[in-house]
């Protein structure tokens, strides 16, 4: 394959519906202004695509899934692109990409709330078909759109710590900007997946009095004292405290849902994230909201600020906490629909890669 083949095409596993994903070679577009053409080095398997590929949720077909990855910037538009931060970027520079692509223009965008923009595009959900056919992860090169958000990735955080930044870290940033100031709070954290084991890191770090988990799984419990809770319990269980400043329930289980709720103490907050897919509705006491002066905030997606945010967390605690072990090593893409099952044990994310060197 030549050089100019290689800079206009680019292989895929492209998904057709159900467990059906075939190896595609596709045609790459002409980056124009403030955009960009990226070669991805690492993509991790997100729950919300094996939630997508199991029918749990709907999503569009054929496309190429993928909203977790990192890579390199390879081709770049007319003009200067920037990350997030106002940095020049530069081909060869390595970055990762918000889940969203929005306009900046519209009510929402101008209200702080992009992730709701009224002209969203979303990474890895788009129609192959569709005004943004190379969108997803599960590919050798991504088109970066104008409207993305472009972080600049240090040498220090490994492709299996940045890639999971760009969906888990970055809303958990968003969930704790959501909660408010967590020094001195006790804090719980409903769910030991990647978000929640990533919720019980930063809650600890930003200096919360006592950090609980729960989950069903012994092994994501144990796996949660590593990265900073104070008390790790089985869900529906007898619980270590009896109630806290602070719930984030990140698990999207109904019984979860209304146990984090009833957890509250006088003053307390909800912060809801983990529902994302349809589910059984919840009786809620207005009488009890408004005695106990309870607060809910649900959290979608994420601001860019929260992006970078994530990977400023990351390589604050890089040194810290062994991120990279809960990433498995990387499966050749055409093995991607057999990653398509939730993970077991202490790994939290499957990946795949293109790049076989």
């Amino acid at each position: 394959m030549d050089t100019q083949t290689r800079r206009l095409s680019l292989s895929a596993e492209l998904w057709n519906g159900g467990s059906d994903f075939d190896t595609r070679t596709l045609r790459l577009p002409e980056p124009g202004a403030g955009e960009a053409i990226a070669a991805i080095d690492l993509a991790t398997v997100c729950g919300s695509d094996i939630h997508t590929v199991s029918g749990r949720r709907s999503g569009p077909f054929p496309s190429i899934l993928g909203h977790e990855a990192v890579g390199r910037l390879q081709d770049i538009g007319p003009g200067t692109l920037t990350d997030f931060t106002g940095t020049a970027l530069n081909t060869g520079d390595r970055v990762i990409w918000s889940v969203t692509v929005v306009c900046g223009r519209c009510d929402r965008c101008l209200a702080g709330r992009s992730a709701k923009c009224r002209s969203l595009l979303k990474t890895g959900h788009e129609p192959l078909n569709g005004p943004w056919g190379i969108s997803g992860g599960y590919a050798s090169h991504i088109h970066l759109p104008r409207g993305i958000t472009l972080v600049s990735v240090p040498d220090s955080i490994s492709d299996a710590v940045a890639a999971p930044a760009a969906c888990a870290t970055a809303t958990v940033m968003a969930v704790f900007e959501a909660a408010g100031d967590v020094a001195g709070k006790r804090v719980l954290v409903s769910g030991a997946g990647m978000l929640g084991i990533v919720a019980c890191a930063v809650a600890a770090y930003r200096g919360a009095a006592a950090v609980e988990v729960r989950d069903l799984n012994p092994e994501r419990l144990a796996l949660a004292r590593e990265f900073g809770a104070t008390a790790a319990t089985v869900a529906g269980g007898q619980n270590a405290a009896e109630s806290f400043d602070i719930a984030v329930e990140l698990s999207g289980a109904q019984p979860a849902v209304v146990a984090a709720f009833e957890s509250l103490d006088i003053g307390g907050s909800l912060i809801l994230a983990g529902s994302v897919s349809p589910g059984p509705a919840m009786a809620l006491d207005p009488e009890r909201m408004v005695r106990s002066l309870l607060s809910i905030t649900g959290v979608h997606n994420y601001e860019p600020r929260h992006l970078q945010a994530a990977v400023d967390f990351l390589a604050a605690t890089n040194l810290t906490h062994d991120w990279a072990s809960l990433v498995a090593a990387p499966k050749p893409a055409a093995e991607l629909g057999t990653l398509m099952l939730p993970p077991t044990g202490r790994i939290l994310r499957n990946s795949v890669t293109f790049n076989q060197s």
